[in-house]
């Protein structure tokens, strides 16, 4: 496995070695002993998500505050645009992104740490988009920063993405209260 470093220390990307031939390919997902040794990442997944969704759809950007959410993402089928942004009080990178293109033909991961808001927007006609978490959904935790805040400035790949009302209304990050937003660790 590779590891790519981001502009966000914390936020790594993965290649994973892959093994193929005129048959297919192999290559591991996930091995909590191989991940957590050489990656640094936790060893612990309590639940693992599959998302769908269509071509111009932009999901995000999410978080959960209290009860944050490690998430460690990748594509399974097509592609999408991958984005982590640093929300954390205090941290010497709050209000900044790093974005990665994560398709099932490069098989990449991205680790998105707790206290990150996560969001992406889908290149492909459909993309099957899978998480695993760190801890559990938690609906009263659960949070939004708008997806075109003018202060962060993602440098998304569409201009005119399909969005739920929920992520189309959601509050730029200088109206979040600051009870609802993770510290950065001192």
């Amino acid at each position: 496995m590779k590891i790519v470093e981001t502009a966000l220390p914390g936020c790594i990307v993965l290649e994973p070695k892959v093994f193929g031939d005129a048959r297919g390919f192999f290559y591991e997902v996930w091995n909590a002993e191989r991940f957590g040794k050489t990656a640094g990442l936790p060893t612990r997944f309590v639940q693992s998500n599959i998302s769908s969704s269509a071509y111009g759809v932009l999901r995000g950007l999410h978080y959960q505050w209290p009860n944050p959410q490690g998430k460690l993402v990748s594509v399974l089928e097509g592609e999408v645009y991958d984005v982590a942004v640093d929300i954390r009080q205090g941290s010497p990178h709050f209000g900044c992104w790093t974005a990665a293109i994560l398709s099932a033909d490069n098989k990449r991961q991205l680790w998105i740490p707790e206290g990150f808001a996560h969001g992406f927007a889908v290149l492909s006609e459909r993309a099957l988009f899978s998480y695993l978490c760190t801890a559990p959904y938690d609906a009263d935790a659960d949070a939004g920063i708008r997806w075109n805040d003018a202060k962060i400035a993602i440098d998304w790949p569409i201009s005119t993405p399909q969005l739920s009302p929920k992520d189309a209304t959601a509050p730029f990050l200088e109206q979040v209260s600051t009870e609802r937003l993770p510290t950065y660790p001192a």
